[in-house]
C-alpha cells in the first residue's frame, strides 16, 4: 500500500507552530519572516481601508464597513490562493511562463472590448459583483515571462541587441494595450522593472543607458500628448495654484499629511477621509495613514515594505548564486516591482511624484491588486523552500557519503 506524503503546507504549519521539533528534526523549510511581514502588512492594510472607508460606504448604501467587508473576503481570498500557489513547482512556471502571458494579453484586449468604465478609464471586467482588473495580472506574467526568456536566451541578451530587444518588443505590446484603457502608471511599473531584471541578466551598459533614455523621452510624449497628464504634472508642480481644480486631489492629501505630524490624530480620526481626499482607501491610503498614525506610522509601514522587498532580493541573490536562474530573476523582478509601486504611490501622495493610480502593495483596497502580490509573495516563499530544500539534500548527501 502506498503511503501518501503530507503536503508542504501542513509539515510547515507543524514547523511554525512547534519551533522546538524542528530543532531536533528537520530545518525550517519556508521563510517565516517573508510570511509574516507579509501578513502584517495585510493585517494593516485591513485596519487602514476599514477606517479610511467609513464615509463612502455610508455614502454608497449606508454601510459603514462596506468596503471593510469586502476587503476582509479578498484577503480570505488571497490566503487561501497563496496556499495553493506555493505548493505549485517553480518548474511549472517556467515551463508556462508564454502561455500565461498570452493570457493576459487576451484579458487585456478583452478589457478593451467588454470592460467596464470608470472615472474616465476601461480597466476592469465585471464578473457579478466583483471587478477584475487584468492589468495586475499582466505585471505578474510579464516578470515571469521575462526571467524565462533570460534564462533561455541569457547569451543574447548579453552579447548581441537582438535579443535585448525581443523582450522589450513584447512589452511594447502589453504597453500599447494598457495605453488604451489608458493606465499609463502600470506601464511605467512594467518598464523599470523590465530594465531592473535586464540589467541583473548582465545587458551592455550602453543598451541599459539608451533603453533609459527612450523610455524618458516616451514618458515625457504621451504626457504631453494628453491634456490631463500634462494638468496632472502641472498640478503635481504647483498643487496651490489651483487647490478646488487639478490640484484638489493632492492638497489634500498634503493637508492629511500636515495634521498628523509626528504622532497622528488617532486610529480613526482623520479629517480628510471625510470625503474631502477622494480615493481614501485606495491610491491615497497612505495618506489617512499619515493623518491618523502620524510620521511615525508611515515609516513603520514603510519599513515593512523594505524588509519584505529586501527578502525578495535576498532571495533572489541565494537563487542567482545556486544557478537558479529562473528563481533568481523573478524573485528580484517581484522585489523591483514592490520597491518601485511603494515609492511611486507614497511619493505620489506626499508630492513628490505626479498623481498615479497605483495601489500601496498590500495595504490598498483592491481585490486585483492584492491578490496579484500575494501570488507573488507565494512565489517568494515557493522559491525559498525549494533552495532551502536542495540545501538539505545536499547536505544529507554529504553527511552520508
Amino acid at each position: 500500500m502506498k503511503v501518501m506524503s503530507k503536503p508542504l503546507w501542513f509539515e510547515n504549519t507543524l514547523q511554525w507552530l512547534n519551533p522546538a521539533a524542528k530543532e531536533s528534526q528537520e530545518p525550517l523549510l519556508f521563510d517565516r519572516h517573508l510570511l509574516w511581514l507579509a501578513l502584517c502588512l495585510m493585517v494593516m492594510g485591513l485596519v487602514m481601508v476599514a477606517s479610511s472607508s467609513i464615509p463612502e460606504g455610508i455614502a454608497i448604501n449606508d454601510d459603514p464597513f462596506r468596503f471593510a467587508k469586502r476587503h476582509g473576503i479578498y484577503l480570505l481570498l488571497c490566503l487561501a490562493t497563496m496556499a495553493f500557489v506555493v505548493q505549485i513547482p517553480l518548474a511549472w512556471w517556467q515551463s508556462h511562463n508564454a502561455k500565461l502571458l498570452l493570457l493576459s494579453g487576451v484579458a487585456l484586449v478583452l478589457v478593451l472590448l467588454i470592460g467596464r468604465n470608470i472615472n474616465g478609464s476601461s480597466r476592469w471586467i465585471g464578473l457579478g459583483p466583483i471587478n477584475v482588473q487584468p492589468a495586475e495580472f499582466a505585471k505578474l506574467a510579464l516578470f515571469t515571462y521575462l526571467a524565462g526568456y533570460l534564462v533561455r536566451r541569457h547569451e543574447q541578451v548579453r552579447e548581441n541587441l537582438k535579443g535585448f530587444l525581443k523582450p522589450l518588443i513584447v512589452f511594447f505590446f502589453l504597453a500599447v494595450l494598457l495605453l488604451a484603457q489608458p493606465d499609463l502608471g502600470s506601464v511605467v511599473v512594467m518598464f523599470v522593472t523590465t530594465v531592473g531584471m535586464l540589467f541583473l541578466a548582465g545587458a551592455k551598459l550602453i543598451q541599459f543607458f539608451g533603453l533609459i533614455f527612450t523610455g524618458v523621452v516616451a514618458v515625457v510624449t504621451l504626457v504631453i500628448a494628453e491634456p490631463y497628464r500634462m494638468r496632472r504634472v502641472s498640478s503635481f508642480l504647483d498643487p496651490w495654484q489651483d487647490p478646488f481644480g487639478s490640484g484638489y486631489q493632492l492638497t489634500q492629501s498634503l493637508m492629511a499629511f500636515g495634521r498628523g505630524d509626528w504622532l497622528g490624530e488617532g486610529l480613526g480620526n482623520s479629517i480628510q477621509k471625510l470625503e474631502y481626499l477622494p480615493e481614501a482607501h485606495t491610491d491615497f491610503v497612505v495618506a489617512v495613514l499619515a493623518e491618523e498614525l502620524g510620521f511615525i506610522g508611515v515609516c513603520a509601514v514603510l519599513l515593512l515594505l523594505i524588509l519584505l522587498v529586501s527578502r525578495a532580493m535576498k532571495i533572489g541573490k541565494q537563487a542567482l548564486l545556486a544557478e537558479q536562474a529562473f528563481a533568481g530573476y523573478l524573485a528580484c523582478g517581484i522585489g523591483i516591482w514592490f520597491s518601485f509601486q511603494t515609492m511611486v504611490n507614497v511619493g505620489a501622495a506626499s508630492g513628490l511624484v505626479p498623481t498615479k493610480g497605483l495601489t500601496l502593495p498590500l495595504i490598498s483596497y483592491g481585490g486585483s491588486s492584492l491578490l496579484a502580490m500575494s501570488i507573488a509573495v507565494a512565489i517568494l516563499l515557493r522559491i525559498d523552500h525549494e533552495l532551502r530544500l536542495a540545501n538539505c539534500q545536499a547536505y544529507k548527501r554529504d553527511a552520508h557519503g
